[in-house]
């Protein structure tokens, strides 16, 4: 009944990847930039903010002060933890909350701005849940996306299906690196209003997850 009851709270259970992400994360916003982008990705946000996929809560340092509040929906629990104690340090008022990218447990239209950071690459269904960030979005509302992506030359492209069919997603808590996320945007009904291909780490090795993105989309008003 125990064992029931865990996965019935928690639909995301990730524990080794949780552990292993929570340490090296920080690592990669420091050797590698992210933490530049992270505050890209975040700026210029106002009014109440939802973020999907929080992870540890790495981006909450970076909002800005114009955001009156962040929702943050983080489903699995060791990085919701990390989450909830990196939301007391943020200058922005920070609730956590359970729940799972595809039935957000939010009002429709109720925030200004949605957040969405190396997370739709490892949703169990992308399509289900980039309309859930439309439901949620006012008209005219904002959704801010760092992604991994679907890469442009075609022998990456083979690297990345090798590896999002094999032991990728295993390793990487569900990650497939090759999905065309902007593509499944625009088909969620949101405007792409920029949008600036990264390759992180840099370099010419074809590491399937290097390709990335970070855009802005609009839901229309």
């Amino acid at each position: 009944m125990a064992a029931r009851s865990r996965i019935a709270r928690d639909p995301v259970h990730h524990p080794h990847f949780a552990r292993w992400y929570a340490r090296l994360a920080p690592l990669a916003d420091e050797r590698l930039g992210l933490a530049r982008y992270r505050a890209e990705l975040v700026a210029g946000l106002s009014g109440r903010v939802i973020e999907i996929g929080a992870g540890s809560g790495l981006n909450f340092r970076h909002f800005p002060g114009t955001v009156s509040e962040v929702v943050a929906i983080e489903p699995e629990r060791h990085l919701r933890m990390r989450a909830a104690d990196e939301a007391l340090r943020a200058e922005v008022p920070v609730d956590v909350a359970p729940g799972v990218a595809e039935a957000l447990p939010v009002k429709s239209e109720a925030f200004d701005g949605a957040v969405a950071c190396l997370v739709l690459c490892s949703v169990r269904d992308q399509r289900r849940a980039l309309a859930e960030l439309f439901r949620v979005l006012r008209p005219g509302g904002q959704l801010r996306l760092l992604e991994h992506c679907r890469a442009e030359g075609r022998g990456l492209v083979a690297v990345q299906w090798m590896a999002d069919h094999t032991a990728w997603p295993l390793l990487a808590g569900g990650c497939h690196t090759g999905r065309d996320t902007l593509a499944a945007v625009r088909a969620a009904g949101f405007e792409i209003v920029e949008q600036r291909p990264l390759r992180i780490p840099p370099g010419r090795f074809p590491v399937p997850s290097a390709p990335h993105v970070l855009a802005t989309a609009r839901r229309p008003a």
